[in-house]
Formats: structure tokens, C-alpha cells, sequence
């Protein structure tokens, strides 16, 4: 069951859910956002091993986790994405998707989908054209070849993630997936895995980290995990 958080109106009490204090807190939740130290267990069995993999497998350096029990929703990691990548402030561009349903009580109101960089990327392998391939040169990060790809969408139907971790840009006809940045022309910082990426930086929540371990593949567990420290459970937010 939602466990609510009560604040005096000076006429009895108004309930409201842990997302909407949060929206009511600010710029204080913000700074203890920013300011407290956040957990991330690597030992706790959300990550495998480079040498559990199958051999011959090319696993990409770099992986994005969110945690969608801190994320306030705010789609700036939209924005900035398609900002730094397009130029323009486009949600319709943006290669990390953020879902919100008014319809459903915290924590499952929001729904984060960024690209795995799957081990095994079902998106590479329809591609007909290679313009969707592993970028050895960028870490191995499953990259588009834009001035190569038809527009046929193959990856689009290929990924079998919900949200679908591509999007596609109809005005010049490609298909768009999250490069961590590496190709990023209206952005000043170097992006990649030794880089940095523009959803990481502007989250104000701290809601994203960029990791070089493998995730757990199966499921959600591995890219959906917690970054909340101990300021979050005074705040009443549960932290496991």
C-alpha cells in the first residue's frame, strides 16, 4: 500500500503522494538530491562479470541506470538529450524516454526507458544496412550510422523493450539511438564512455548514472536501481 506523507493546512491535513511532496519540496528535495550521498551496491548481484559472458561476445563499455522511485519527471534528461544532439529542445528526438501515467499511484507513475546497450542487441542484428552496428572505436557502444541507415525502421520492431528504445526522426527520414553522447555536435563536453552524457548531467535529481559494469540482463533489475541514500528515507522515500 502508498504510505503518504501529511501536511498541515491549518485546516486539518492534506494527503498527497511521496512524487507530489516532492514536487511541493523543490528546491530543498533538489539539494538533498544533489547533496546526499547516494547508494549503489555493486555487490549486491545486480551486475555479471565480464567473464560470465558467452565467448566471442562484444559487450559494450558503457550503460546507463536509472532510478525511477527519485525521478520527479521533469523530462529535462529529454530536452538536454535532443538539445545536445539535434540542437533543438525536441521530446520527439530525445533517446531516453520518460513515461508518466496520471493514472497510477507512486512509484509505478513513472517509467524511465533508456537504452540497454544489450549484450546481445536485436536492433544491430536486423538492421539491413549496418548502419546500426558496435562501435569498437567508441567503446563498443551500439551506435547509428545515420548517413547509412534507409529509414526502414527494422530496429524499431526489432527492440523488444517497452518503451521501444528508438525513436526515429521523419524529418530527415533515420532512425535515433542513445550513443551516450559520443555524437553529440551541440554539446561542448566530450561524450562516450570516458566522456560525459548530457542526461547524467542535467538530471537534478541525480535519477541517472553512467556504469562500465555489465547489468543483469533478464529483466529490469539491472538498470532499474536505487540511488537513494539515507537523506531520501528521512524524506520518508522508501531506500531498498
Amino acid at each position: 500500500m502508498q504510505q503518504l506523507q501529511k501536511i498541515d493546512q491549518g485546516k486539518g491535513y492534506e494527503e498527497i503522494s511521496r512524487r507530489g511532496f516532492l514536487k511541493v519540496a523543490g528546491t530543498v528535495v533538489i539539494y538533498i538530491g544533489v547533496g546526499g550521498c547516494p547508494t549503489f551496491d555493486k555487490s549486491s548481484g545486480k551486475f555479471i562479470r565480464s567473464e560470465d559472458l558467452e565467448p566471442n561476445v562484444v559487450a559494450s563499455k558503457g550503460y546507463l541506470l536509472v532510478d525511477t522511485k527519485k525521478c520527479q519527471g521533469c523530462v529535462s534528461c529529454m530536452l538536454s538529450c535532443s538539445l545536445v544532439h539535434e540542437g533543438v529542445e525536441n521530446l520527439s528526438f530525445s533517446r531516453i524516454q520518460v513515461m508518466q501515467n496520471p493514472f497510477e499511484k507512486y512509484p509505478e507513475d513513472i517509467t524511465v526507458g533508456q537504452c540497454r546497450q544489450c549484450i546481445s542487441p536485436a536492433c544491430v542484428e536486423a538492421c539491413p544496412t549496418g548502419a546500426l552496428h558496435i562501435s569498437k572505436k567508441h567503446g563498443n557502444i551500439r551506435m547509428i550510422d545515420a548517413s547509412k541507415c534507409s529509414g526502414c525502421r527494422s530496429c524499431i520492431a526489432a527492440c523488444p523493450y517497452e518503451p521501444v528504445r528508438l525513436s526515429f526522426d521523419y524529418e530527415k527520414e533515420h532512425a535515433l539511438k542513445c550513443d551516450m553522447c559520443m555524437n553529440a555536435p551541440f554539446w561542448k563536453e566530450q561524450g562516450g564512455v570516458k566522456g560525459k552524457q548530457a542526461c547524467v548531467s542535467v538530471c537534478p535529481m541525480g535519477a541517472i548514472m553512467f556504469t562500465g559494469q555489465i547489468p543483469i540482463q533478464k529483466g529490469n533489475m539491472g538498470y532499474e536501481v536505487n540511488l537513494r541514500g539515507k537523506a531520501w528515507e528521512k524524506m520518508g522515500f522508501p531506500t531498498d
